[in-house]
C-alpha cells in the first residue's frame, strides 16, 4: 500500500472510529430516509448532540446527505456498506469463536 492509500485508509478509520459513526451508517443500509428521530431511534442510546455531530461529520464526508425525506446515504457511503457487507457473517463467526475459546475443555 502505498503512502497515499495509508493515509486516505487512516483518515477514513479516524472518521468511522468516532463514536456511533458505523451506527450511524448502518441505520441508514436500507436505503430509505430517515428523520432525525428516526435515525436516533435506530441507532439506540445516541444523545440528540452526540447524533447532530455525526451527521454534521459524516455529511462533510460525503457519506450521507439530507432531503425532503430525511437522511440517507450518498452514492459513496452507499459503496463503502457495500464494501463492508461481509461484516455480519465475519461477526457471526467471531462471536461463535468467542464463544468456543470461553465454553471450559472437557478433560
Amino acid at each position: 500500500m502505498s503512502a497515499k492509500e495509508t493515509a486516505a485508509v487512516g483518515q477514513l478509520l479516524e472518521l468511522l472510529e468516532s463514536r456511533y459513526a458505523m451506527r450511524v451508517l448502518w441505520a441508514l443500509k436500507d436505503g430509505h430516509p430517515q428523520t432525525f428521530r428516526l435515525l436516533q431511534d435506530s441507532v439506540g442510546s445516541i444523545t440528540p448532540n452526540t447524533l447532530n455531530t455525526r451527521i454534521k461529520e459524516l455529511r462533510a464526508a460525503g457519506l450521507m446527505t439530507h432531503g425532503t425525506s430525511g437522511y440517507t446515504l450518498t452514492t459513496l457511503g452507499a459503496d463503502l456498506l457495500k464494501r463492508m457487507g461481509e461484516l455480519p457473517a465475519f461477526a457471526g463467526k467471531w462471536v461463535s469463536s468467542l464463544a468456543k475459546a470461553s465454553t471450559p475443555k472437557k478433560k
